[in-house]
């Protein structure tokens, strides 16, 4: 094995396996070393999803409330005006977020959806906000639209292994999803792309899908791990619940194979104790979706997340060199107003 930290291209499964086969405190120290020499380990970015078009996909991914083939009592919704996704931008600033990530419920944006989109994005960006979307495959032409209009990152998850992938979606192939994230890498935008454990997956399947990652010509700049969400009429509603340790031992090996990308807990972060969020976050996580939805499942409230980073002295990062030093406190202190009232209220 290669010198730790170093960025890689060539990670092999045994390389992989045994990483997850370290003892669990010899992996998270290894993990831990990685993430201080590349990141401020007090430090979390802090990112807000918005569904922008709720509902009716056509694809049939198993884990997934949106998919037209399941039903689980989603409300469709069409794709939401320019201005109530603005609205949401400048709330998600205020309470801390220097991302706002926008998702569509699409097999790939329609024509007549552009220019709406594309003008999310250049409003978004005037609030001094990176931009993250997801709208499903990309072409060349569209990737490079949303690239000229200022688009940061593109968000498009391999979801699992290229063995297990068709075991979770059969309306589009694993070369699709590779073909989109080069036409967005050729654009010019950053790379968002993780995937979801807890699908029922083997451990070989969680090796495959971080080498496919890692193993990127260029890797993924964000790499969002989720934990499955059991919803009500997927398929996925009975699988058997993911052992939290190994949920922990993804992100370490996540950050060792990917020493200089933002690791993010996505879904699935209600069900985890502070405890357990604090060990991903000594792992190497260090991005979080914030606020109380994420597109259409749970998300911890973001008094919670506020209090869990007092608890650990997390800072939250901030994009650029804050003009306005005292931001930070007075959002913590606002948040911290807001759930005082909350209790005497309850009392």
């Amino acid at each position: 094995m290669q010198q730790l930290g170093a960025i890689r291209h060539d990670w092999t499964e045994a390389e992989v396996k045994a990483l997850f086969e370290l003892p669990f405190n010899d992996l998270m120290f290894k993990a831990h070393t990685v993430h201080r020499e590349n990141f401020d380990p007090n430090e979390v970015q802090v990112s807000t999803l918005l569904s922008i078009k709720t509902g009716a996909c056509p694809e049939d991914c198993k884990y997934c409330p949106q998919s037209g083939h399941y039903n689980t009592g989603l409300e469709k919704e069409r794709l939401m005006q320019v201005e109530k996704v603005i609205e949401k931008a400048k709330k998600a600033k205020e309470t801390g977020s220097t991302r706002f990530c926008m998702g569509a419920a699409w097999k790939h944006p329609a024509d007549k959806d552009m220019p709406y989109v594309v003008e999310m994005v250049k409003r978004v960006k005037e609030l001094g906000l990176e931009t993250c979307m997801t709208l499903g495959m990309l072409d060349q032409d569209k990737a490079s639209e949303l690239a000229d209009a200022g688009l940061d990152y593109y968000n498009h998850n391999l979801d699992t292994s290229p063995e297990f992938y068709d075991k979770i979606i059969t309306t589009r192939t694993y070369q699709d999803r590779l073909d989109t994230l080069q036409n967005v890498r050729d654009s010019g935008m950053k790379i968002c792309s993780g995937g979801i454990l807890g699908m029922g997956e083997t451990a070989t399947d969680r090796y495959g899908l971080l080498m496919q990652l890692a193993n990127m010509p260029v890797q993924p700049e964000s790499v969002p791990i989720n934990m499955l969400v059991k919803v009500a009429g997927t398929p996925l509603e009975n699988v058997d619940d993911l052992d939290h340790l190994d949920f922990v031992r993804m992100i370490a090996v996540a950050r060792i194979m990917m020493p200089a990308s933002h690791v993010r807990l996505s879904a699935g972060r209600e069900k985890m104790s502070d405890e357990m969020q604090a060990m991903t976050f000594f792992a190497g996580a260090n991005s979080i979706f914030y606020g109380e939805c994420l597109l259409t499942t749970p998300n911890p409230e973001t008094h919670r997340d506020v209090q869990l980073f007092r608890k650990l002295g997390i800072n939250m990062e901030q994009r650029i060199s804050d003009s306005d030093a005292t931001q930070e406190a007075a959002i913590m202190k606002g948040l911290q107003t807001q759930q005082d009232s909350e209790h005497f209220y309850e009392a």
